[in-house]
């Protein structure tokens, strides 16, 4: 059919190299996607630094994707030539394990993972298995779109299920990629925001996002500025650093939640604070398709936005450095406009 421009790593801690490959074709209960805008996440690192065993390179990363459906593979129904889709950091699920025979499909045996076990969305086509598919609102833009496929769904599903309701204290533990559309669903979601990050230069975003206080980590206790409040019902902490998310376990009321879905492979915890007061510490994966949907249905309808930096696809590598540096405000967006 032609060739295409894609961003591959051909080994682990390899480049990002722009190479020419043949256009796929389809296989059966999958779709090519022609992608219009491709997200660049923290968690594309696994596939360029060969995080994970087993991948197979070379590799094109990428699981923040929006675009249209360009062909469709055989035993397909309910999907059209044309349609605005996306496909987020869950690569599909194979319905059969018992993982999904429970109920659980983010937890699917096979471990999909777009970018990861085949290729993603730093390319101008992409293969996806159909589970793995998300309808996309007419509203949003491919470039809007493309970071509510991981970072959004990963905020806004986290937030619905901490077990909060309108009008409960909900605290945003960091402002940046994450924890800047965290603020914004929080406070769409009704429920009184908290902001904390560090630096005073932080609180007029954190408001004009949404949020109702802001706590500079610097200069206050987060834990007892949280308790003045009440206690919060939830915590969701973005960030990445195990002594930020110990320094605000005391602040959860009674039953509170702390959320994580920033990466760390180790924080202190307190059992004793969470037994004396019913509290819990989880972390939730981003989710399914489904979940997708929802959160970009809801972010169309409420306004909630995402700030990007946008790069053509042939400045990838540049790209994925920008946001590995933790300089970006807030996501950076891949288009495949020549």
């Amino acid at each position: 059919m032609g060739s295409m421009r894609v961003a591959q790593v051909s080994k682990a801690n390899g480049p990002l190299e722009i190479v020419e490959r043949p256009i796929p074709e389809p296989g059966p209960q999958t779709v090519r996607i022609k992608v219009q805008a491709c997200g660049v996440c923290h968690s594309d690192s696994i596939t360029v630094q060969g995080a994970v065993p087993g991948i197979q390179y070379p590799r094109v990363p990428g699981h923040e994707i929006a675009g249209v459906i360009d062909a469709i593979g055989p035993n397909v129904t309910g999907w059209f030539v044309g349609q605005k889709v996306g496909v987020g950091w869950n690569g599909g699920y194979c319905g059969q394990c018992n993982s999904c025979r429970q109920g659980d499909l983010f937890a699917c045996e096979t471990h999909q993972a777009t970018g990861v076990t085949y290729d993603g969305g730093y390319a101008e086509y992409v293969i996806a298995p159909i589970s793995a598919v998300a309808r996309v609102p007419d509203e949003l833009s491919p470039i809007d779109a493309a970071p509510l496929m991981c970072a959004g769904i990963t905020t806004f599903n986290a937030l619905r299920h901490s077990g909060a309701t309108g009008g409960d204290v909900v605290a945003i533990l960091g402002l940046g990629g994450l924890g800047h559309l965290g603020v914004q669903y929080a406070s769409k979601m009704g429920f009184r925001t908290v902001s904390i990050a560090r630096g005073e230069d932080k609180g007029p975003l954190a408001r004009q996002l949404g949020a109702d206080i802001y706590i500079d980590s610097t200069t206050q206790d987060p834990a007892a500025e949280l308790q003045k409040l009440g206690g919060a019902k939830a915590i969701l902490a973005t960030v990445t650093v195990s002594e930020a998310m110990t320094a605000v376990q005391g602040g959860l009321a009674i039953n509170g939640t702390l959320v994580l879905i920033g990466a760390t492979l180790s924080m202190e915890i307190s059992p004793l604070f969470l037994l004396m007061g019913r509290r819990s510490v989880k972390g939730w994966y981003s989710g399914i398709a489904s979940d997708t949907q929802d959160t970009l249905a809801f972010s169309s309808r409420s306004g909630v936005q995402s700030m990007n930096e946008v790069y053509p696809l042939e400045k990838a590598a540049e790209a994925y450095e920008r946001m590995m540096s933790g300089k970006a405000r807030f996501r950076v967006v891949l288009t495949m406009e020549k």
